[in-house]
């Protein structure tokens, strides 16, 4: 049978077994039934025959002296056959009408055979059991039995089979109406027991679709779902118990994960924000030793130089560490209408003065594509997703910044033919601090917060961003709501 013909949900597996078992029970039982009667039945015709020996027969030989007393006694239908060196002298069947007191030599009563039939006659063991042989025409199938003459003839008896054939098939009908009342009504009556039994299974179902609807990530996560079939004596009721305990178990991680993520949050909210105030007066200072009037040594000069650049570079730092940590708090962002076409125009230009060597496509919709969000931030989410394209990629690559429309929502692609990202990287690139340049070089200037904030901004948004690369493509795409 066909996988996809075979039920599939429990309940219905435990009917259809319970309909085939039922099914093979009635058949086994009806053939059982049906083979013992018509054994039974070909028994008595047996029987009969062996009592009767060969008198019919032997009636044959002796014509005109009308019926005998044994001839009379004889049952409706009762065939006999005289064979003399394999060849029927005479062959007869006793009628069935009551009435009829005619011998054997009525004509009436007279049958032929064919030589094969004659044949199949003569082939019967003499003296041998009775046997089963299809006399054709209107007699049908006949018990038979040979037996030895006086004369040096065989004489043949034989009894119908159609009056046992059709009781027997009579049984037959009862049996299959029967079976098939008491199928139809055990798979209905199964049916309802089945689904009564497994009420205690649905509920467990239940929950487990509850709780996976969950969203468990991230933030804090209520678990008072539970099983309240829990009882150990039954086996759904041990499958509930270990799923309460595990749900428990479950529950506490959960709570102890989400309270080590606002621990995190909070620290990183705290630094941040404590690291602003001496990051700005490093850098003032340098800025101030760099403007002093007098005679500054070379080295002395380059070492201000680079406290100033890395105190810019940790200032950018702070801020994005701040703002991961604004948007992972839940804080709103400003919500109006923004012209993503606006923004793409300005961020491909300054892409284009940050990195002359690349070379810079934009594709745009004829109208304006418009969101609601904020517009600082989505102008920061566009500005390091080229930044990335730029800083990853070597000089002469092409860089291709579309935007369209993708039915309600609007869809932003950034697109570059460079070598592409690492397959073991591929699947990272926007967590926090992953960086596709592993010796953490500061030549770029990376700092592998730019994808993690295009990320917590976009999902802000409502949003989806993904990215999918091989050698030679590289495609970072940021689906959003459009405006109304």
């Amino acid at each position: 049978m066909p996988r996809k013909l075979l039920p599939r949900t429990l309940r219905a597996r435990l009917i259809a077994g319970l309909l085939v078992l039922l099914v093979a029970t009635c058949a086994a039982v009806g053939f059982a039934t049906t083979g013992a009667l018509r054994h039974f039945l070909v028994g008595r015709l047996d029987q009969q025959l062996t009592e009767a020996g060969g008198r019919y027969a032997a009636s044959l030989e002796h014509t005109g002296q009308g019926a005998s007393p044994d001839t009379r006694a004889q049952t409706p239908g009762t065939l006999g056959v005289r064979l003399l060196d394999g060849t029927v002298t005479a062959a007869g069947v006793v009628d069935g009408d009551a009435d009829d007191l005619s011998g054997p030599d009525d004509e009436d009563d007279r049958v032929g055979f064919p030589s094969a039939r004659q044949r199949a006659l003569a082939a019967l063991p003499v003296g041998g059991p009775a046997r089963s042989l299809d006399l054709g025409g209107t007699l049908g199938r006949y018990r038979v039995r040979a037996v030895a003459g006086r004369d040096g003839d065989v004489l043949v008896s034989g009894l119908p089979l159609r009056p046992a054939e059709e009781t027997v098939d009579r049984l037959e009908t009862l049996e299959l109406t029967v079976f098939a009342v008491v199928v139809a009504v055990a798979g209905a009556a199964g049916a309802v027991w089945v689904g009564w039994s497994l009420r205690p299974l649905r509920r467990v179902v239940g929950m487990a679709e509850r709780v996976s609807a969950l969203p468990l990530a991230s933030g804090a996560v209520m678990l008072a779902e539970r099983v309240p079939d829990d009882d150990p004596r039954t086996e759904v009721g041990r499958v509930g118990a270990a799923l309460n305990r595990m749900l428990g178990h479950v529950g506490d991680a959960l709570a102890r994960r989400h309270t080590v993520e606002e621990r995190l949050r909070a620290f990183a909210a705290d630094a941040s924000h404590e690291l602003r105030t001496p990051v700005a007066a490093v850098r003032g200072h340098a800025e101030l030793a760099l403007r002093h009037p007098g005679e500054v040594p070379g080295p002395v000069r380059h070492s201000l130089e680079r406290i100033d650049a890395e105190a810019v570079r940790m200032g950018a730092i702070v801020e994005d560490l701040l703002l991961l940590a604004r948007l992972d708090a839940g804080r709103p962002l400003a919500e109006e209408e923004v012209d993503l076409t606006r923004i793409a125009l300005n961020a491909v230009t300054d892409a284009r003065a940050a990195g002359p060597d690349h070379r810079w496509r934009l594709a745009l919709p004829e109208e304006p594509v418009l969101v609601r969000g904020d517009e600082h931030r989505l102008s920061q989410v566009v500005a390091n997703l080229l930044a990335n394209a730029r800083t990853h990629t070597p000089s002469g690559t092409g860089v291709e910044l579309r935007l369209e429309h993708a039915g309600e929502r609007v869809e932003l692609s950034v697109v570059d033919d460079g070598p592409g990202i690492a397959p073991e990287l591929l699947g990272r690139v926007f967590e926090r601090f992953v960086r596709g340049d592993r010796a953490r070089s500061r030549a770029t200037g990376s700092t592998g917060l730019g994808l993690a904030i295009v990320e917590a901004v976009v999902q802000a948004h409502g949003g989806t961003v993904e990215a999918a690369s091989r050698p030679g493509r590289t495609v970072f795409t940021v689906r959003l709501p459009g405006a109304a």
